[in-house]
C-alpha cells in the first residue's frame, strides 16, 4: 500500500485499528503493530523496530498512541 494517504484516511485507518481493544480512541502496542504491518510495512525494515517506534510516539508515556501521537508517525513517513 502506498504511504501516501489523505489525512481523512489516515483518522479512518488510526479509527479501524484503534477500535479493535480497549479504548477506541487509542492505539495499544499491538493495535500499532497490526496498523503499520498492513499500512506501513516498509516502517519495520531496517533499524526501526516496533518498540523503537512505539516509545518515540508514546510522548505521554500513558502505554498507548493517540490520534494526535500517531500524526508523529504520519509525518515521519510522508518525509
Amino acid at each position: 500500500m502506498s504511504t501516501k494517504k489523505s489525512p481523512e484516511e489516515l483518522k479512518r485507518i488510526f479509527e479501524k485499528y484503534a477500535a479493535k481493544e480497549g479504548d477506541p480512541d487509542q492505539l495499544s502496542k499491538d493495535e500499532l503493530k497490526l496498523l503499520i504491518q498492513a499500512e506501513f510495512p516498509s516502517l519495520l525494515k531496517g533499524p526501526n523496530t516496533l518498540d523503537d517506534l512505539f516509545q518515540e510516539l508514546d510522548k505521554n508515556g500513558d502505554g498507548e498512541v493517540s490520534f494526535e501521537e500517531f500524526q508523529v508517525l504520519v509525518k515521519k513517513i510522508s518525509q
